[in-house]
């Protein structure tokens, strides 16, 4: 990954008349926009990513956080989807582990509700075909109730279980950067695109906001990529006025793990409306979502959650644990992300809209959205192919893994807890070793019930493009999701990393302190 001085050396660059030409510009830093600049440059075009905002900024760093084939687009008939799903899932666990892990999920059956055992047997059986794996099984009440203690199962019929995966979004846009970045790749944030640079009507770069000097640079390419995902259209209709993507906005509650124990994921059928909710175990908490609405508000104000999404997602929890009876203030955060659908038909049930992605060439602007988390490598492939006419001939490559395998062991990189050392490999890649390297004793040390530590806020303010707070504290790691008030008891620790790393005097900090907490207090609290 690109540190904040080198992310300062290329815009100096740029300000000097160097690094304005390119074959590829990509727009857009969420996983959809990585995993195009890894496709790119291992082909070995000469690429560069650019993102309004910070890298997994908007949808990548607020998804559901699930690899998955996606057992509801099975059920639809969506067998292309599920299948792709299904093998790029297998692809991340075996490339990625410490990132992406297996966990198991467990669908309640309801009674005299649909799907029974025999419909979720039937999808699970080719659910499993699609993966090259057999995991599934059906569980009686009696082992639910031994697996998930305090839940109701009077109108249960026991539940179906399977296995899929779950990731730090975030983390892999980061980790798919680093790859990028490590082949010849170049990314920067905080760096918005003014508006496209034509040539007689065709795409010939874009004219990117210069912040820091009150000006614009103007950056050249024969194409133009847009991943801006919910944002599509805005670039797009600068040349086609047609509206393709829906946005609809998914939203989750963050409860203390002892309120909620979990080490599974649990799916149930929302008494209200019969959508699927689940509650699972993320970063030593529980987590309960999603919601899936139409989102009309302007998506650059960070998307929140509403006051009856938080309702419907507790009624979801109390129904399924009766005793629980959580409230709004056993609530740690909350987290929404909107995501990018095709389809503009807001009478259509949003749960209901297919998932796949769609590409749209026009002029040298090649347009990409919709789609899963699961599949951007697959994404990313279509969208090179739609712009494979307008590039030279690509070179050639031997291997086409995301994630370069490591030379070391979890157990290489921390003796005394291998796991973790695969968690940190898993996240960082072979500077896994490094990182812990760079840290005092003290700052190894797991926060709280996260596994997170002060040594990845060190190394990511060092080596991570962070330029704000929030970067640090809500994508680089999640500890301000995952600890109390958006993580107060580590503020004095924080500050004298940043002010060491980063260069920060106490006005500056106390500057961004402010600005983190607004932020925190209007997007993630409740």
């Amino acid at each position: 990954m690109t540190d904040h001085y080198s992310r300062q050396a290329l815009l100096t660059e740029m300000r000097q008349g160097q690094s304005l030409d390119w074959d590829i510009i990509i727009v857009g830093g969420g996983i959809t926009g990585a995993g195009v600049l890894r496709e790119a440059v291992r082909r070995g075009y000469r690429a560069i990513l650019v993102e309004q905002q910070d890298f997994s900024w908007g949808t990548s760093s607020r998804s559901s956080k699930m690899v998955h084939g996606g057992l509801r687009y099975l059920a639809a008939g969506d067998l292309q989807l599920t299948k792709h799903s299904l093998q790029e899932r297998e692809r991340l666990l075996n490339e990625a582990p410490g990132l992406v892990d297996r966990i198991a999920f467990y669908f309640t059956l309801g009674k005299g509700l649909f799907p029974g055992r025999l419909a979720m047997s039937v999808i699970l059986t080719i659910y499993d075909f699609f993966a090259g794996i057999r995991d599934h099984r059906y569980c009686k009440n009696a082992a639910l109730e031994q697996r998930f203690p305090g839940i109701s199962t009077q109108n249960l019929k026991g539940a179906c279980y399977h296995t899929d995966a779950m990731v730090d979004d975030s983390r892999l846009v980061l980790r798919v950067l680093q790859e990028s970045i490590a082949n010849g790749g170049r990314a920067l944030n905080y760096s918005k695109v003014n508006s496209l640079l034509l040539d007689q009507d065709k795409v010939a770069g874009v004219v990117l906001d210069d912040t820091d000097q009150a000006g614009t640079l103007t950056l050249r390419a024969p194409v133009v990529i847009n991943a801006t995902g919910a944002w599509a259209d805005r670039l797009r209709n600068e040349l086609n006025p047609e509206k393709r993507v829906r946005p609809l906005r998914g939203s989750h509650l963050i409860i203390p793990r002892h309120l909620c124990p979990m080490t599974d994921v649990l799916t149930s059928l929302h008494p209200a409306d019969r959508r699927g909710v689940y509650v699972y175990p993320w970063e030593g908490t529980t987590v309960i979502g999603t919601t899936d609405l139409d989102h009309s508000e302007d998506l650059d104000i960070e998307a929140s959650i509403s006051a009856e999404e938080i309702q419907y997602l507790l009624d979801a929890y109390n129904h399924v644990f009766p005793k629980a009876t959580l409230s709004r203030g056993d609530i740690i955060s909350t987290w929404a992300g909107v995501r990018p659908v095709i389809g503009a038909e807001e009478s259509k049930d949003p749960s209901k809209e297919r998932r796949d992605h769609a590409t749209w060439s026009d002029n040298g602007l090649i347009t990409v959205s919709g789609g899963k988390l699961t599949t951007f490598r697959l994404i990313a492939l279509d969208a090179l192919a739609a712009a494979e006419t307008l590039l030279p001939e690509p070179a050639e490559f031997e291997d086409d893994y995301i994630f370069a395998p490591p030379s070391l062991t979890g157990e290489q990189v921390a003796p005394q807890n291998p796991g973790w050392g695969q968690r940190l490999l898993g996240r960082y890649g072979m500077v896994a070793q490094t990182l812990l390297a760079e840290a005092t004793e003290q700052e190894r040390k797991p926060i709280g019930e996260t596994e997170f530590c002060l040594a990845e806020c060190r190394w990511a303010a060092r080596h991570e493009s962070v330029q704000h707070l929030d970067d640090l504290l809500l994508r680089r790691t999640r500890l301000g999701m995952c600890l109390a008030a958006g993580g107060e008891e580590i503020f004095p620790q924080l500050e004298t990393i940043c002010c060491a790393e980063l260069g920060w005097d106490k006005q500056q900090w106390q500057g961004e302190l402010e600005r983190y907490k607004t932020i925190w207090q209007r997007f993630y609290s409740f």
